[in-house]
C-alpha cells in the first residue's frame, strides 16, 4: 500500500470511499451466515434427521473456528496483506455457504467450518485495517463497520424462518446470503492491488517487548470481547426456543428475536463514536451493564406481555457492548501491527469462551428443568462482562502494563 493510501487528513477522496463502501461489505457477510441458522434449527433438526444436541451445535461450529484460526491471523495477514487476506476470506466464506446449502447434514457441517474460518479472518483483521487506515477516526469506521454488520444479522434474524416455509425451504434460507458475499468479493477488487505487509517496520511501530499475552490487560479485553460473545451467542441459540415454550408462535418468536437485533443498530453506531471521543469509556459501560440487568431481569421476571422491551433493552445492551470490545482491539493498541495480534489472541480466546454459552446454557436448561433457572445464566455472566469490562475502559495501551 502506497504511504498515500493511509488517512493523513479527516478529508475522504474517491478512493476513501470506495475503501469504505468495501467495509460495509464485507460487514453484511460478518454475522447473517450464522443468525439465519437459530430461527430454522428445529427446522433443519427434523429435515436432516438429527438430534437436538447436534442441531444445537450447528451454531456452536463458527466459534470454535474463530478461537482456532484467528491466532493464525496476523501470522497470515503479515505475509501476504490485510488486503489480500480479506479477499480470500470471502471466497472462503463463499465456498462455505454454498457447502452448507447443499441438502446433507455432512456438508451442513462442513460449510458451517469454512464459514466459521472466512468469518474468522474478517473479525480479527477489521480493528487492525481501521487502526491502520483510519487513525483519526477509529470511532466513527468501528460504528459504519459494526452498524452494517448488525443490520444483515437481524435481517437474516427476521427473514430466515419466513423463507424457510416458502418453495425455497431451509437451503434457500442459508444460501440467499451467498449474494452479499459475491457483491463484497466485486467490491473489494481494488483493495488487492495496493495492499501491505503489515509488519512492524511499515507501521512506524515495534513488535510488542513481551508476548500480547503477557500483558495483564490483554486478558482484561480478551474476557470482556468473550462474555459479550457468551452473552450474543447465547441469546442467538436459545432465546427463540426460549420465548416459543413461553407461549409465542414460531413466527412470533423469530420476530420479537428480530426486535432484540435491530434494537442493536443504534447502539452499534453511536457507542463507538462517544468512545472515540473520550479517553475513558467506563460510564459507557456502566450504561450498556445496566440495560443488560434490565432485560435480563426481565426475563426472568417472566413478565410475557413485556418481552418486546426486553429485547429492546438486551439488543441496545449488546450493540454498545460489541461496539465497545471490538473498539478495545484498536485503541488499546498503540499501531495496526498491535492491534493485529491482540484481535487475534483477544477474539481466539474470547471465542472459545463464547463457545461454552449455548451448551452451558443447554446444560442448565436441561438439568433445571426449564429456562427459568437458566437464565440466572444470563445475569451471572453480564455482571462478570461488567468487571472485566470496567477494566478495560481505562485510557491506556496494553503494552504499557
Amino acid at each position: 500500500m502506497e504511504q498515500s493510501h493511509f488517512e493523513t487528513s479527516r478529508k475522504w477522496t474517491k478512493a476513501t470511499w470506495l475503501f469504505v463502501l468495501g467495509i460495509v461489505c464485507i460487514s453484511f457477510t460478518m454475522r447473517s451466515p450464522i443468525t439465519s441458522v437459530g430461527p430454522i434449527v428445529e427446522i433443519l433438526r427434523d429435515n436432516l434427521h438429527i438430534s437436538n444436541v447436534i442441531a444445537g451445535f450447528i451454531t456452536t461450529i463458527p466459534l470454535l473456528a474463530f478461537a482456532v484460526v484467528s491466532p493464525i491471523v496476523p501470522k497470515v495477514s503479515r505475509r501476504i496483506g490485510i488486503e489480500r487476506t480479506l479477499f480470500i476470506a470471502m471466497f472462503i466464506l463463499a465456498i462455505g455457504v454454498i457447502l452448507r446449502s447443499l441438502g446433507s447434514s455432512t456438508m451442513l457441517y462442513i460449510g458451517t467450518v469454512l464459514i466459521g474460518i472466512g468469518i474468522a479472518f474478517s473479525n480479527v483483521l477489521m480493528p487492525s485495517i481501521i487502526k491502520l487506515r483510519f487513525p483519526l477516526q477509529i470511532g466513527l469506521l468501528t460504528a459504519i463497520f459494526t452498524v452494517s454488520m448488525n443490520v444483515t444479522a437481524s435481517l437474516a434474524a427476521g427473514v430466515s424462518y419466513p423463507i424457510a416455509t416458502t418453495a425455497l425451504g431451509w437451503q434457500g434460507t442459508l444460501s440467499i446470503w451467498l449474494v452479499f458475499i459475491i457483491i463484497a468479493i466485486i467490491v473489494w477488487l481494488p483493495q488487492t492491488k495496493k495492499t501491505d505487509h503489515v509488519n512492524a517496520a511499515n507501521l512506524s511501530g515495534k513488535p510488542p517487548k513481551k508476548k500480547i499475552w503477557q500483558y495483564p490487560l490483554t486478558w482484561a479485553l480478551t474476557f470482556a470481547m468473550g462474555f459479550q460473545s457468551f452473552l450474543f451467542y447465547t441469546t442467538v441459540a436459545w432465546v427463540p426456543a426460549m420465548l416459543t415454550e413461553q407461549g409465542m408462535s414460531a413466527s412470533a418468536s423469530g420476530a420479537m428475536f428480530s426486535v432484540l437485533q435491530f434494537s442493536q443498530i443504534p447502539m452499534t453506531f453511536i457507542i463507538p463514536i462517544l468512545a472515540g471521543r473520550t479517553r475513558d469509556q467506563r460510564p459507557l459501560v456502566a450504561m450498556f451493564s445496566l440495560f443488560y440487568l434490565i432485560g435480563f431481569g426481565g426475563l426472568l421476571l417472566e413478565w410475557t406481555s413485556l418481552t418486546w422491551l426486553w429485547m429492546i433493552f438486551l439488543g441496545l445492551a449488546g450493540g454498545a457492548s460489541f461496539g465497545i470490545c471490538m473498539m478495545f482491539f484498536s485503541v488499546r493498541a498503540r499501531n495496526a501491527y498491535e492491534a493485529a495480534e491482540l484481535s487475534g489472541f483477544g477474539q481466539s480466546i474470547g471465542y472459545l469462551l463464547a463457545a461454552t454459552g449455548p451448551v452451558l446454557y443447554g446444560f442448565v436448561h436441561d438439568y433445571a428443568g426449564g429456562f427459568h433457572s437458566a437464565n440466572f445464566v444470563y445475569l451471572a455472566v453480564a455482571i462478570i462482562l461488567f468487571f472485566f469490562s470496567y477494566a478495560s475502559a481505562k485510557d491506556r495501551y496494553v503494552t504499557n502494563d
